[in-house]
């Protein structure tokens, strides 16, 4: 995992009692569930980043293309 920091967040009470009693259910620590919450944003944004700069090279074209094509493969 590698070497760790403390992060001090403030977050509304009812928020935090939400996010303590959703780590419950879980069966992990709060802390665990926010490591997992702000890896899953990291991801999402990292895909998103991939998506933006291969929109730039790409053709409008050929994406609409493709779209058709995942239409086609829809039930």
């Amino acid at each position: 995992m590698g070497v760790t920091r403390v992060l001090t967040l403030r977050i509304p009470q009812d928020k935090h009692e939400r996010l303590r009693q959703v780590a419950q259910r879980r069966n992990i620590s709060l802390n665990r569930l926010i490591d997992e919450v702000t890896t899953q944003l990291l991801v999402e944004e990292d895909a998103y980043t991939r998506w933006q700069a291969r929109r730039v090279r790409g053709s409008r074209e050929r994406g609409l293309e493709l779209l058709a094509k995942l239409d086609q493969l829809q039930p």
